[in-house]
């Protein structure tokens, strides 16, 4: 389980972000419908770094904006094994599961929008996915930004069970 202390410090960092998902929700009122926005952003580097984050206003362009800055509190680094993952994992947010396997070089991101936009923000270039339960966007990009975070490299592994490499 990672803590606060465990992300990453965005400051002169170059980041770009990409919304994944905007949602509207509609409030009756006396007066007429009342609307709400909340988007899904991620950003990310694209070289190792990813960070998830939802936002909800009145208006999209603040939504978007605050889940920009959430985002940028969550930035994680993602253990990368030249273009691809290190190794296959099978990651779980509510009903949405997302299968993340390493791929050959030249292979390029296979996967929907959802997964494909965090994988991109990660910067990996080689990977398969299946998305398997529930196909809710929300849940299928925090299920990937879940798997890359729990993620581990075979140095920090050998490490954690005190083993010479």
């Amino acid at each position: 389980m990672r803590r606060e202390t465990d992300y990453i410090e965005p400051e002169g960092m170059d980041l770009d972000d990409n919304v994944v998902q905007i949602n509207r929700t509609a409030k009756v009122m006396k007066g007429g419908r009342r609307f709400g926005f909340s988007a899904l952003v991620v950003v990310g580097n694209g070289n190792g770094i990813v960070g998830l984050g939802f936002g909800k206003a009145r208006e999209v362009p603040p939504s978007v904006e605050k889940g920009r800055t959430d985002a940028m509190k969550k930035l994680v680094r993602v253990p990368l094994k030249g273009t691809t993952i290190p190794h296959p994992v099978l990651a779980r947010f509510r009903s949405s599961q997302v299968k993340l396997i390493p791929a050959a070089p030249g292979t390029g991101i296979i996967a929907g929008a959802p997964v494909r936009a965090v994988l991109e923000a990660a910067g990996v270039k080689d990977i398969l996915t299946k998305a398997l339960g529930s196909k809710n966007p929300m849940n299928l990009a925090k299920a990937t930004y879940e798997g890359l975070r729990t993620m581990k490299t075979r140095r920090a592994v050998a490490e954690r069970r005190g083993v010479e490499l």
